[in-house]
């Protein structure tokens, strides 16, 4: 699609809906930047902008503002479903995501990666997989890059490795990205989407429109992701960590293999692969997956999986106090995350959890924690559910601690209760709204506290 000469609308002034009125007005648009938000409200600077000549329109939504577009170009965090973009839509007016706007003005493949749960991990794995095949690698997307970013600055010559949410996906109509995968999916933002069959749709966007030259990856191990096959176009391969697959990437004699077209890539060990969970696992079968189907050389598959760290705030080592491990996971923001993380550790947990409550159901969750935690110290909004969740589920109330809105509290909490060789794991399944902007500042302040500890 050509921009040049558009008359566009950006709806919402975060940082991928700046990122894209910036790009497509250097592509010769007009454009018009639009946010509820006044400008002592919005915490970016928008100097930029000002000097490309944008039209900023601030502190106000009416239809107004958008009747003279051609394109309106989605933030993500603005749902689709407003009563304003209805009174969009009847002008007849094309309304996509700030991703989709990426795909069109890409020159190079697209990689992306959707699911509930491990993008993030995912997504920075493949993209240093990436590296070993590309000269120029982006990775943007749901990671807090904009996509539309990474694609100009790669241009022609590499590719974009792409977090995609179920938020992005929602207004993306078109986007076809060349090998496209789905980790995952468990209950999550079903207020924003209203029920888990349309949260599913929303994944299922990913490879709507791709065709028999594309590639799809999908997780046989998650019910909902393994029937998703019958309804691609483009050509599936599995990875499962449970079932030893006759072709895809999967677990054989400890080993991580890939089976394709009748041949068999022995990749490297379990044991080798540097990132530990079962988790994990899944996520280093889906990138390495996605790498091999784009061509990155089974050596070198090997030798990023066994050097791999991880990424911060998922299950991320903090520091160790007298033979107590501390460890953030604060991208936990859902029961199912919570759960995974859980399961990494035998027992002996002290667990922080809470947060701004979802309102998912919390049987297994609560079920887990009996078996492998000692003090559950909760956080936030969900404290109340949480305790009384946890309370039906058979665990004691004297292992509950309420430590309100204060992590600083949470903390000291469990640096009391903590006895070698315990580990204390700020796993919150829940998001952090209730006290911060988001699950980054809620694990930059864990680590904070925690590093400040008695030193």
């Amino acid at each position: 699609m050509d921009f040049a000469d558009k008359r566009i609308v950006v709806l919402g002034a975060g940082i991928s809906g700046i990122a894209a009125a910036k790009i497509a007005c250097k592509l010769g648009a007009s454009v018009v930047l639009n946010d509820a938000k006044t400008e002592e409200q919005i915490k970016y600077n928008l100097n930029e902008l000002k000097e490309l000549n944008v039209k900023l329109i601030l502190g106000k939504q009416t239809v107004d503002i958008f009747k003279d577009a051609d394109i309106v170009i989605l933030s993500p965090a603005v749902p689709l479903h407003i009563p304003l973009l209805a009174e969009v839509e009847k002008l007849g007016i094309k309304i996509i995501s700030e991703i989709e706007f990426a795909w069109y003005i890409a020159k190079a493949p697209i990689y992306a990666i959707t699911g509930t749960n491990g993008k993030t991990t995912t997504t920075t794995l493949l993209g240093l997989l990436m590296e070993k095949l590309y000269k120029k690698v982006g990775v943007g997307g749901n990671i807090g890059i904009p996509l539309c970013e990474e694609v100009c600055r790669v241009g022609a010559e590499g590719c974009t490795v792409a977090e995609i949410s179920s938020y992005q996906l929602e207004s993306s109509h078109e986007f076809c990205p060349k090998i496209a995968a789905v980790l995952n999916v468990t209950p999550d933002h079903i207020a924003r989407h209203g029920s888990m069959e349309v949260y599913q749709q929303m994944k299922e966007k990913i490879f709507a429109n791709q065709g028999k030259s594309d590639f799809l990856v999908l997780n046989y191990d998650d019910p909902r992701t393994r029937g998703m096959a019958d309804r691609a176009k483009s050509t599936v391969m599995f990875f499962s960590h449970e079932v030893c697959l006759g072709e895809g990437a999967t677990v054989l004699q400890g080993k991580l293999v890939i089976r394709w077209h009748g041949r068999q890539y022995v990749i490297c060990s379990i044991d080798e692969i540097k990132i530990k969970g079962s988790h994990n696992l899944e996520n280093a079968l889906a990138a390495a997956a996605m790498a091999f189907l784009a061509g990155v050389p089974v050596q070198q598959i090997a030798a990023v999986l066994k050097t791999f760290p991880g990424v911060e705030h998922r299950i991320e080592p903090v520091r160790n106090i007298n033979g107590v491990e501390y460890f953030n996971d604060s991208k936990a923001t859902n029961t199912d995350a919570a759960i995974k993380a859980l399961e990494t550790f035998s027992g002996n947990i002290i667990l922080i959890a809470g947060g701004y409550d979802k309102k998912t159901d919390l049987t297994e969750f609560m079920k887990l924690v009996k078996k492998r935690v000692d003090k559950l110290i909760l956080l936030g909004n969900a404290a109340a559910r949480f305790k009384k969740a946890a309370i039906i589920n058979g665990i004691k109330e004297d292992n509950i601690i309420e430590a309100g809105y204060s992590m600083e509290k949470a903390v000291e909490l469990a640096y009391k209760y903590a006895v070698k060789p315990q580990v204390v794991l700020l796993s919150p399944a829940c998001s952090s709204f209730d006290m911060y902007d988001g699950y980054e500042e809620r694990g930059r302040d864990f680590k904070k506290i925690v590093n400040a500890l008695h030193k």
